[in-house]
């Protein structure tokens, strides 16, 4: 009866060690402390919190040559924390909720763009600010309740089939030249209607009709 060959396994000089961070250089590589002995390190793949200068690490590997910094323990400067990954980041809920919360500010900065995709979007602020060079907005409608509405800019244009237009009193104020081209135009007054300029006319390709139950020239 054959018996089986036992298996050879490598042998290995396994380190797990708690250090302090002393340098980063350009290429990713950290420079550990642990007790006075330096070990040059990658950042393990499952470490999203980035070491900082001072910061208390744990190192661990099965040998030697292969030593990963794996976990930030301790912050040199717990107000401070930054996390980093090399590639693309996809933070998923499947079937809950993701939330942000912040006891100050929330910042969102994108070199290229910031895409937001939903079925439904509310904004709740005391107070927004918009800046940008260049604004598209294209929807089916839109409602909007406000206090009072300023607009200050050099043009102006709207192209639309209809336009309604309600108000209580209203005032324009043109300092060169206004006009209106209508096809038909009618201007009504419930009470009294006042035409004046230093040089009136009215003038009709058909007919000019002028009636009432006075009417006073001169």
């Amino acid at each position: 009866m054959k018996t089986a060959a036992k298996r050879q396994y490598p042998v290995y000089d396994p380190v797990h060690l708690i250090g302090t961070v002393m340098h980063r250089d350009d290429d990713g590589m950290f420079t550990v402390e642990c007790d006075g002995h330096q070990w040059h390190t990658r950042l393990a793949a499952s470490c999203l919190l980035m070491p900082q200068l001072g910061d208390q690490v744990l190192i661990s590997g099965p040998e030697t040559a292969r030593v990963y910094l794996i976990a930030v323990v301790e912050q040199a400067d717990p107000r401070q924390a930054q996390l980093e990954t090399m590639g693309d980041v996809v933070l998923r809920s499947r079937t809950g909720s993701v939330s942000v919360e912040s006891a100050k500010d929330v910042r969102l900065a994108g070199e290229r763009s910031v895409t937001v995709d939903t079925a439904s979007l509310a904004l709740q602020a005391k107070e927004a600010s918009f800046v940008t060079e260049k604004m598209k907005y294209l929807g089916g409608e839109v409602t909007a309740t406000v206090g009072s509405t300023r607009v200050v800019g050099k043009v102006y244009e709207a192209v639309m089939d209809r336009l309604s237009f309600l108000s209580r009193v209203t005032f324009r104020a043109a300092e060169e030249v206004e006009h209106v081209r209508a096809g038909s135009l009618d201007y009504r007054a419930d009470k009294s209607a006042r035409l004046h300029a230093s040089y009136t006319m009215v003038t009709g390709e058909n007919l000019v009709k002028v009636d009432a139950k006075q009417i006073h020239m001169g």
